[in-house]
């Protein structure tokens, strides 16, 4: 199976919006949100942060703080760049979530910021006994290439110096042919009961068209930032907070039931 069909429309998003971002981290650090106020106590809550296209883990170094000074226990995905291949990415960053739900003894969260929410979606529907839930932040899970202009070149210049061997990069084959097949099929599904989804997206994102992040699976929040600026966004904060609580509140009332029934296929 290949890359999901894109539709792409004629007016694309506003880019010029994305020079926010520094108004919108000033505002984060000034809100209450940012010091845990209101927020529960995550009691060591597994949370596994993947960063978007072209980005790296440093992108939700502020986040990764903010999580664990609420009790949270984070892991990074280990990109220094979300510019590799899917099929092998995704094999790396199930690595990451097996050892951290191993060190955590609960099923993780995952947050995905664009195409790490692609990731944070196939991995709950791959291991759904190692996720509890997944938050996306502008992620463009029902038409992937449904983003500006500038960054569908990117994408394309990434394929093509991929194309001529340069290591850490995807290629067209990624794309366009059987490379990655299987991650788009289980893209393309919807998640198992059990795990939460949770989609949040702006209008007034200038990266990804604010259409392509409703999946239909998903519970959707909206808030209004830019698109890199949901790693920053005092609202994005809030949402997540919630999440994870209602991730957790699940779990916790699923995990004697699976412990019964661990015993009773051992009896």
């Amino acid at each position: 199976m290949s890359l999901p069909r894109v539709k792409l429309r004629r007016a694309g998003p506003a880019i010029w919006r994305e020079a926010r971002l520094g108004i919108e981290t000033a505002a984060l650090l000034r809100d209450p949100i940012f010091r845990g106020e209101g927020v529960a106590d995550g009691r060591g809550q597994p949370v596994l942060l993947i960063p978007g296209f072209m980005a790296g883990d440093d992108s939700l170094a502020l986040m990764t703080r903010w999580l664990r000074r609420t009790g949270h226990h984070t892991s990074r995905a280990g990109m220094r760049l979300n510019v590799g291949c899917s099929g092998r990415g995704i094999e790396r960053v199930e690595q990451r979530l097996e050892e951290l739900v191993q060190r955590q003894g609960q099923r993780a969260a995952i947050i995905g910021q664009s195409r790490g929410g692609s990731f944070a979606k196939v991995l709950a529907r791959l291991r759904p006994d190692l996720v509890s839930g997944i938050v996306t932040l502008g992620s463009p899970t029902r038409e992937p290439l449904n983003v500006h202009r500038l960054v569908r070149t990117g994408v394309s210049a990434v394929a093509t110096l991929g194309g001529m061997r340069v290591p850490g990069l995807f290629t067209r084959s990624c794309l366009e042919g059987d490379c990655c097949a299987s991650f788009w099929e289980l893209h393309d599904r919807p998640l198992p009961r059990g795990v939460g989804f949770v989609a949040v997206y702006s209008r007034s994102d200038g990266i990804v068209d604010w259409r392509s992040c409703l999946d239909e699976g998903a519970e959707h929040v909206e808030i209004r930032s830019s698109h890199i600026g949901m790693a920053v966004h005092p609202d994005g904060y809030r949402a997540i907070a919630d999440a994870l609580r209602s991730f957790r509140r699940r779990d916790v009332r699923a995990r004697p039931r699976r412990v019964r029934l661990r015993l009773a296929r051992a009896a």
